[in-house]
């Protein structure tokens, strides 16, 4: 899976629209965005298919200020967080204990790190563009509480801020900063476990 944060830079003139060029020029770009936010085939391919339905209906509106790829993008990203926040409303339960018993492994009773973690000798911009590192975030992502996952990626991966975050979320924000902090922790052990080592 390639990293997926570039985007085309904006263009000085205005372009013409090209809807029957998007699913080749725009097609695996998008769904593989879509498919690091939400590690779900199936939901990723459904919401690249409403970001190209969604823009034909505005392609009017585009004025060209970005690339057609970044303004398919800031489509998809809106999709992507109207379905979490949709789902977040409809999953309340957090983690039903995962966070207790994956923490014993990585933890001890005073709280200190049972195993100290590794060093992490590379690069970070050079193992973000690695095709094995999104694979493994991924199967990492899949192994949190779906609403623990969302909130990782829309905060580390989308950047968004704390109070909108929990607002969004329907979290309290001292909850959502412990549970951001547990998933950080469990993302952390989980990538030392499977990419470091």
């Amino acid at each position: 899976m390639e990293a997926v944060g570039n985007v085309d830079k904006p263009v000085s003139q205005k372009q013409e629209v090209a809807p029957d060029k998007w699913l080749d020029a725009h097609g695996d770009y998008l769904f593989r965005f879509a498919l690091s936010r939400l590690q779900e085939r199936a939901i990723a391919e459904d919401l690249v298919q409403e970001t190209f339905l969604e823009a034909l209906r505005s392609q009017q509106s585009f004025q060209g200020r970005a690339s057609e790829r970044s303004w398919l993008i800031g489509i998809l990203r809106h999709r992507i967080v109207d379905y979490i926040r949709k789902r977040s409303r409809e999953n309340t339960n957090h983690d039903d204990g995962l966070f207790e018993r994956l923490s014993e492994e990585y933890f001890d009773d005073k709280g200190s790190w049972a195993l100290k973690p590794a060093k992490w000798g590379n690069n970070p911009s050079e193992v973000l563009e690695k095709k094995e590192f999104w694979s493994v975030l991924l199967q990492c992502l899949s192994k949190l509480p779906r609403k623990a996952a969302d909130a990782f990626v829309l905060r580390e991966l989308e950047e968004w801020p704390y109070e909108e975050l929990s607002e969004n979320m329907s979290i309290s924000a001292n909850n959502l900063g412990v549970i951001l902090y547990r998933v950080r922790m469990l993302m952390r052990g989980c990538l030392e476990q499977n990419w470091l080592r």
